[in-house]
């Protein structure tokens, strides 16, 4: 399974809810097994410069590249780019590129990379 997140920055905060609305759109791609559409809560200590985030998963990476090749996809670019700042992507690997995890359904992954420290 591939993961895709994709972290997105207003040029102003008043176009934070434009963000949201334009990406809403990518929810109908039906290549996706799960896509989320979320505004940042901003309630880490660290940092908060994101204001949207888009979180997805893929059955395989065919599934991703006719996720990001389909119209409403197209769309939703045409619609968010002038309103965001910055956009940082990641696309990973759950059964291969993990290499901890502390949930019960990936122990597996873990076991993989070894103990901690000794990758």
């Amino acid at each position: 399974m591939i993961r895709h997140i994709v972290f997105f920055t207003a040029r102003d905060n008043a176009g934070i809810d434009q963000i949201v609305e334009g990406l809403s759109v990518l929810t109908s791609i039906p290549h996706a097994r799960r896509l989320e559409i979320a505004r940042n809560r901003k309630s880490d200590q660290l940092g908060n410069d994101i204001d949207v985030v888009v979180y997805g998963e893929f059955a395989s990476e065919t599934d991703l590249a006719a996720y990001k090749t389909h119209n409403l996809y197209r769309e939703a670019i045409r619609c968010v780019r002038p309103l965001r700042e910055l956009r940082f992507a990641a696309d990973y690997e759950l059964s291969t590129d993990v290499h901890f995890a502390g949930t019960t359904g990936l122990t597996q992954v873990a076991r993989r990379s070894g103990p901690a420290g000794r990758e």
